[in-house]
This record gives structure tokens, sequence and C-alpha cells, in this order.
């Protein structure tokens, strides 16, 4: 018999270290982090260039997550075809 928690999982999902940086991007919900004016930036705001840069930071965050954790991914699909072909 299986174990309850094995059965409620969802097949295809892992947890990973690596998802642990996409919560960074989560900082931009807090606004006292950004809310105010200096220092400029080529005359804008620290607020509207502030939020801009968490753009960037943002995607690269998704970029670092994607490239380490997708040879995990593959390395899965290859190893459960191989298994396959075995049985």
């Amino acid at each position: 018999m299986a174990s309850p928690s094995s059965s409620n999982r969802p097949t295809g999902l892992r947890w990973n270290a690596w998802n642990l940086l996409l919560l960074v991007p989560l900082l931009t919900l807090y606004p006292p982090l950004f809310n105010r004016i200096e220092p400029k930036l080529f005359g804008i705001p620290f607020f509207y260039w502030a939020q801009l840069a968490w753009v960037f930071v943002g995607v690269t965050c998704v970029v670092i997550v994607y490239r380490m954790t997708r040879d995990d991914r593959a390395g899965n699909r290859r190893g459960s075809t191989e298994s396959e072909r075995d049985a």
C-alpha cells in the first residue's frame, strides 16, 4: 500500500532549493523599500527607476532558476524512458 503523502503528490512537480530564488521578486510588493524620491537617476525619482530595476532582477531570478533546474527535469525524463524501455 502506498503512503498517503506520496499518493497525494502531483506527478511531475518537484521541489528544488533553487525555487526559493523566485521569492526575491516578491519584494516589489513591499513599497516601504522603495517609496522615496531620492536618489534620482537621470532626473527619474527612485520610486520609478527602482521598480524598473526590479523587473530585471525578477527576470534574472527566473532565468537562473530555469537553468539550474532544467537539467533535473531532463534527467528525470531520460531516466523514466530508459526504465520504460527496460520493462
